[in-house]
């Protein structure tokens, strides 16, 4: 029987976690027009992560909705632009449905969507500034993406992927500290890659990783890192934390 060499196992299957995560969203390269929120609803932006499309958010939109939030999702290529590109592109579409919105203006990103958020914050100003939520964020990188960076493997989920590393230089690490109410999610998983990613992680993002300097409120749920925005948990403390600025403990209602 044929034997491969571990770390040729660990390779494919590393770019094969990544790639059938992408594969799994139809449409995921289009980007969706943002719709001008109407009525006197308080408005939750909401951004997708890396591969997807505003559809992959439609789980969590539902609930904010119920909630009673006004939800706009809003889309960006995430595989083949870079980042200042997808910043450049998210902004304008932040301002064209909420920037002067005369009700709060709430954020909320899975994974690399809360660095978008991050990025347009660090730009902007919003007339009536709410919280924000970042859930699977990789606020301070990921070893996963240091791991192949030199490697063809990274290379096939486009320029912004590559800028996800744990250095100094990488795009996580270029942002400034946060200087509004953030609230953080982590997901924590047993994971394939437990060699290259350092204590508990959702399977992608280290939980430690997932923290940022300024956080009002940590909370870590069971999910692994695709599946938190389909979580009825990830949504309902997303829903506390944009009412209270606190996320529920054991206990609470």
């Amino acid at each position: 029987m044929l034997s491969w060499p571990k770390p040729i196992i660990r390779s494919v299957a590393a770019v094969g976690v990544v790639l059938v995560g992408l594969s799994t969203s139809p449409g995921a390269e289009q980007r969706a027009p943002a719709a001008a929120p109407a009525g006197d609803r308080e408005i939750v932006v909401l951004l997708h992560g890396l591969g997807r499309s505003e559809a992959a958010m439609w789980f969590l939109a539902a609930r904010l909705e119920a909630a009673g939030f006004q939800v706009v999702r809003i889309g960006y290529d995430s595989l083949r632009d870079p980042p200042e590109r997808i910043v450049a592109t998210v902004s304008l579409m932040i301002e064209a449905c909420c920037k002067d919105s005369p009700e709060p203006v709430h954020f909320v990103g899975h994974s690399l969507g809360g660095l978008i958020i991050r990025a347009y914050l660090a730009e902007n100003e919003v007339s009536t500034p709410g919280r924000v939520v970042l859930i699977a964020t990789p606020n301070a990188g990921t070893p996963l993406v240091d791991a192949y960076q030199d490697s063809w493997l990274i290379d096939l989920v486009g320029p912004t992927a590559k800028r996800l590393g744990t250095g100094p230089e990488s795009f996580p690490n270029s942002l400034p500290a946060p200087d509004y109410p953030v609230g953080v999610i982590g997901g924590v998983r047993d994971a394939a890659f437990f060699d290259l990613i350092p204590g508990a992680d959702d399977g992608l993002v280290p939980l430690e990783s997932t923290k940022v300097a300024g956080m009002v409120d940590f909370i870590a749920v069971e999910s692994n890192h695709y599946l938190m925005r389909y979580s009825s948990e990830v949504a309902r403390q997303t829903i506390a934390f944009l009412r209270t600025g606190e996320f529920l403990r054991s206990g609470d209602d």
